[in-house]
């Protein structure tokens, strides 16, 4: 027993002292956004010489034609849409794929499957060009209105979370004169909370920090997200004010976090089980 013990000392010493390696560089940035802007790169300290709000004061604020509020209310006006439209264009073909029997079935999930080796770089182009001849160039619209047709990845994942869910649960519900619909909405989706979750997160988090795809379709500074605003400050400060940078980063990473956190049950559930039912 006391070499069990002593064991499981070691193994928490060191699962703590990788844990505080990968965690330091994140605490560091934290608390150089409270510090003075000329010592920030020459303390490497987590004890912070002096705290102060005003470089989150200042960096709201910005110091050009817009503030960085403009920015965090953009990124929301583009992320909550598009997860709104993948969150509900997946459910509904991944319940197709996942109840229903018809033509040509498996070459459409196979079609659906094989986007998914495409390279993104590889559909950059033609995205552009079919965008362009639309008119949704320095708009959302490149972002939003696909977002509505669904995502592979997220179809296969609920596919496989629906497909753990026994039928027999949909037949009770048709003796109880449910429809299709019905049975989605009151039997398959409050089951799958956890996939749900994790579509919810996953997409949320991949659209906060997208930043190629927002500088290629994207190009007026009014519409701009976090991740441009950040880059944009940077380029047009005079003198790099790094404790400001660091502010508006920690600012820019809470919404991301907090949603995580306040998921973390429903998302870590939903990706450990996704794939290893049925």
């Amino acid at each position: 027993m006391k070499m069990k013990a002593v064991r499981s000392i070691i193994l928490n010493i060191v699962l703590l002292s990788f844990g505080f390696i990968f965690l330091y560089p994140l605490l560091w940035f934290i608390v150089g956004s409270f510090g003075d802007s000329d010592r920030v790169l020459q303390n490497f300290s987590l004890i912070p010489e002096s705290i102060n709000f005003d470089a989150y004061i200042a960096g709201w604020r910005g110091s050009g034609q817009y503030s960085f509020s403009t920015f965090f209310v953009n990124t929301f006006i583009l992320t909550l849409p598009v997860v709104a439209g993948t969150l509900l264009s997946s459910v509904i073909v991944a319940y197709g794929f996942a109840r229903f029997e018809f033509v040509f079935k498996k070459v459409l999930f196979t079609l659906m499957l094989s986007t998914l080796m495409l390279p993104y770089i590889v559909t950059l182009i033609p995205q552009y060009i079919l965008f362009n001849n639309l008119g949704w160039l320095n708009s959302y619209k490149p972002f939003i209105i696909p977002s509505f047709t669904g995502s592979a990845f997220y179809i296969f994942m609920l596919m496989q979370f629906f497909r753990g869910i026994p039928k027999e649960l949909d037949e009770s519900a048709k003796i109880d004169g449910c429809n299709s619909f019905m049975i989605l909405l009151r039997i398959l989706m409050p089951l799958s909370k956890p996939a749900l979750f994790s579509v919810c997160v996953l997409t949320f988090v991949g659209m906060w920090n997208n930043f190629m795809g927002v500088l290629i379709y994207v190009n007026s500074v009014s519409k701009f997200t976090v991740s441009l605003g950040l880059r944009m400050t940077l380029d047009i400060m005079e003198k790099t004010n790094w404790n400001q940078i660091m502010a508006m980063t920690v600012v820019t990473i809470l919404p991301p976090t907090i949603l995580f956190f306040l998921a973390q049950k429903y998302f870590v559930e939903g990706i450990s089980t996704t794939g290893l039912k049925g």
